[in-house]
């Protein structure tokens, strides 16, 4: 029997739209950029699923939810930046 390997992937919404982060991503730091923007206004950047780069304007009325969930593990999902792909929908 062939053992299906998983990973954790982290999704951030924020003021509604999902973001699943890119592997390797420091989550507890994106946090911490989040919640000093959020006092200041400002842009935080962070790589998702696809190896793109997303910037997002943070201010103190941003709503930003993280959530976990194990999915199946895709070996393209580096965080990466110079090697974008297409998503998990991808075959």
């Amino acid at each position: 029997m062939v053992e299906m390997q998983t990973m954790v992937r982290t999704e951030v919404t924020v003021n509604g739209s999902a973001f699943l982060l890119a592997q390797g991503q420091d989550v507890e730091a994106l946090k911490a950029r989040i919640e000093q923007a959020a006092s200041q206004t400002r842009f935080v950047e962070f790589t998702v699923v696809g190896n793109r780069s997303v910037s997002v304007l943070v201010s103190p009325a941003t709503h930003v939810v993280f959530s976990l969930e194990t999915v199946r593990y895709d070996p393209r999902d580096t965080g990466d930046l110079l090697e974008p792909y297409g998503g998990p929908f991808d075959l």
